[in-house]
């Protein structure tokens, strides 16, 4: 019965993961922020460019994906901490997001997303009326 649960864990860690076409990616790191109108998504993602990012939304989940192309061959580190692979990252998104006005921008390695809210989410000013 263990072997099950392992299995069945296992199973479920794959669902939803990255192609790995060379075998390492990065989960980037984010901070989300929100105002009235939308919500704004910073993500780093060193080494990638406008042309190497993949954004899908579908279903209510947002994808990032980057390819980062490794920046040098053939080239022997004395020291190396920095490691170049792909990104993957997926987010769950409530329906309070208007899918069609989704923007992005990448620059200096971090890729800004714009998730602007729907209108029927956003905060409703209220006019009063006096004499």
């Amino acid at each position: 019965m263990a072997n099950n649960a392992t299995l069945q864990k296992q199973e479920s860690h794959q669902v939803g993961r990255a192609e790995a076409t060379r075998g390492i990616y990065y989960t980037p790191r984010v901070d989300i922020l929100e105002t009235e109108d939308e919500l704004v998504l910073f993500a780093d993602v060193p080494g990638a460019g406008p042309d190497t990012v993949d954004i899908k939304y579908e279903n209510r989940e947002l994808t990032l994906q980057a390819r980062c192309m490794p920046r040098q061959s053939e080239t022997r580190y004395v020291l190396c901490e920095y490691g170049v692979g792909d990104y993957y990252r997926v987010f769950t998104l409530d329906e309070s997001i208007n899918a069609d006005k989704i923007s992005a921008e990448i620059k200096n390695g971090v890729l800004t997303l714009h998730l602007p809210k729907a209108e029927a989410v956003k905060p409703k000013k209220i006019k009063v009326k006096g004499e």
